[in-house]
């Protein structure tokens, strides 16, 4: 049984909290929808049963999933919100019998598929063919042109390479070899893609689900508020503490924003938040909780993957980074209010800390069991299976029964959750397997190492403007994956270490969620709010300046990754949060009061001394932020 949450009548402006505004998704009868659950409950247990079946056939595993994904995305998204609604659903039906004879053709004896990968029959090229153009249909109806152009793309780079001159020239290939890649091998649509999938993301996002659904979101949404309660601009300051607690576990900013967005923007709102910047908070917030230890998400497994580096010391080696990052948004969150007057809600009836902690202490286990599990060297499905399980075990405890409705709408929900993320399997399935089939990645490698001419303060520079462009509209794991196949070694080439270049890449990636024109978690968030999209996501991209800040010093200040003696890592950390502290004054012109023209000159060289590594620069920096602090703090006292 849930924790009793006076929170939960908050007002969601009717919005549904899990569907973007900008998507359109069909309307079923009660019965109709019955069915469509049924399909989603199906692909969510699917997934489980595969966690616990190690031994079974890759290719089969990967080739069902796919279908249900296409499948459930063609029922649920129309083909086009334009024109007759009978034309699409003729489109959508095509769509959906070509997904399931595609997927049936590539697990009908593909052992000797194999053996003629360069050697292609009629059917397996039609088939191949078919399935490339629903993938690139199936990312464009659920996220977005972005993804789909990119991979649409890549193909016609494959396709024309012989026309190219120069670096980025190749000889070239024809449809066989795309669908021999794509298709027909375990390079494309049935490889890394689909593995990281079903291993690292899929199982964590329905127990987002179950977490939604058995009370321990609430309970965890209501504890921030709890230790919240009684601070100026309470509600935001609750959905940092909030979302940094469901997004370690979730690993989804979307699915962060859609759980703890419906109660905490519309109470930011009522205390005089405006829309744009409840939802701006919101989305913030959530992007740095997908990437929050101990647990960190989807995007710490997949960098096991790429970098064979333990999931223990990534998750150490990023644990002061990102709670730096959640300090500046809160620092943000309290100028802010100070600045507009945004006070202490009075009005709603919050439960203390120990009220709460009695009631739903328990699932704090379910915390405990992921790390557990994830220590002992198990794979991230089994904790997220662990971590359902210890739900349900929890809640079957506290309700004295086994609830098997609610297992069922946990599933339903993780179905539905894995649509939009699961949507885009196909286009990232395209892009690497083209990306190795073409070099292109290599050649980016070599063109940003010539473009940056060895300077790693502008290698820097240029990987965040690539993670804007290569991951506009992209949740964060995949983001990732086209990063790290792109960027990733230019990186390690000129030195960087590996840790140090992933952690940048990650850091990079999360950004996708929040920045303009595509940032999906803002969109959501603006959903919500009832606010401008665009002007949410510029308003993100300011409360998450450490997203764009700290990469920098994971190279030149490396104590921040805990390297080196101890008083230079606390030395480090220090100088980088007050530098970070006087950086978010001089962008809001606050600090004590409002700031004038000198103040903030000097503030911004305060910055810029805590943030650069020498020493003593840090110290000037001290003195210019003492300073300011000293000088607003006599002009308040004297008023």
């Amino acid at each position: 049984m849930p924790v009793d949450s006076p929170l939960l009548s908050a007002d969601t402006g009717g919005i549904e909290p899990n569907i973007s505004p900008d998507k359109y998704e069909r309307c079923f009868s009660e019965f109709q929808q019955r069915f469509v659950n049924l399909g989603f409950a199906i692909t969510s247990a699917l997934i489980i049963f595969w966690t616990i079946d190690v031994t079974g056939d890759a290719v089969i595993q990967r080739s069902l999933y796919l279908m249900l994904i296409f499948v459930l995305c063609a029922i649920c998204y129309p083909f086009t919100v334009k024109g007759p609604s009978r034309v699409s659903l003729v489109l959508d039906t095509i769509i959906i019998l070509l997904s399931i004879l595609g997927s049936l053709y590539v697990i009908y004896n593909y052992d000797k598929r194999f053996l003629r990968l360069s050697n292609l029959t009629f059917a397996d090229i039609f088939f191949g063919v078919t399935m490339i153009i629903i993938g690139l249909d199936i990312g464009r109806r659920v996220i977005g042109w972005a993804l789909t152009l990119v991979a649409a793309c890549i193909i016609f780079y494959a396709l024309i390479g012989k026309q190219i001159p120069g670096t980025f020239g190749h000889p070239g290939f024809d449809v066989s070899m795309i669908v021999s890649q794509v298709y027909s091998g375990l390079e494309g649509y049935y490889g890394m893609a689909t593995r990281f999938m079903l291993r690292y993301v899929a199982p964590f996002i329905i127990l987002g689900a179950f977490l939604e659904k058995t009370g321990a979101g609430d309970f965890f949404m209501n504890l921030a508020f709890s230790l919240t309660r009684g601070l100026v601009g309470g509600p935001a300051k609750a959905a940092v503490v909030g979302s940094s607690l469901m997004g370690s576990i979730s690993g989804s900013a979307i699915a962060n924003v859609s759980s703890t967005g419906c109660f905490t923007i519309p109470m930011m709102k009522r205390i005089g938040y405006r829309p744009h910047v409840a939802a701006a908070i919101e989305a913030a917030a959530s992007t740095g909780g997908q990437i929050m230890p101990p647990i960190m998400g989807a995007v710490a497994f997949i960098m096991v993957e790429f970098t064979q580096i333990p999931y223990m010391i990534i998750v150490k080696t990023a644990s002061i980074p990102i709670l730096l990052y959640f300090i500046t948004v809160y620092v943000f969150i309290h100028f802010e209010a100070k600045k507009y007057n945004i006070g202490v809600d009075d009005t709603i009836d919050i439960q203390p800390v120990k009220q709460l902690m009695k009631a739903g202490w328990p699932y704090f286990f379910v915390l405990i069991m992921i790390m557990i599990v994830m220590v002992m060297g198990l794979s991230p499905a089994i904790a997220a299976l662990s971590g359902i399980i210890s739900l349900i075990t929890i809640n079957s405890i506290i309700s004295r029964n086994i609830n098997f409705k609610l297992i069922y709408e946990s599933l339903v929900l993780g179905g539905k959750y894995s649509l939009s993320i699961g949507s885009i399997v196909a286009c990232i399935g395209i892009i690497l397997a083209l990306v190795g089939l073409t070099g292109v990645g290599l050649k980016f490698s070599w063109f940003l190492a010539d473009l940056s001419q060895g300077s790693a303060f502008l290698a820097i520079i240029i990987v965040g403007l690539i993670s804007m462009i290569l991951g506009m509209g992209l949740p964060s794991g995949p983001a990732y994956i086209v990063l790290a196949i792109t960027a990733g070694p230019a990186l390690t080439d000129l030195g960087f270490p590996l840790l140090t270049a992933h952690l940048i890449l990650v850091w990079y990636s999360i950004d996708s969620e929040i920045t303009p024109p595509v940032g999906l978690a803002s969109i959501t968030a603006a959903g919500i709010a009832r606010s401008s999209p665009m002007k949410t996501m510029f308003t993100a991209f300011k409360f998450a300046k450490g997203l764009y800040i700290l990469p920098f010093m994971f190279y030149y200040r490396p104590g921040i990754l805990l390297e080196g003696h101890w008083l230079l890592v606390l030395e480090t950390i220090g100088s980088i949060l007050f530098g970070l502290i006087a950086f978010v004054a001089v962008l809001e012109n606050y600090l004590y009061r409002k700031t004038t023209l000198p103040e903030r000159i000097i503030l911004l060289a305060a910055a810029i001394g805590l943030l650069a590594p020498p020493l003593v620069w840090n110290g000037i920096g001290s003195l210019c932020l003492l300073g300011v602090v000293l000088m607003q703090k006599k002009i308040i006292k004297n008023k």
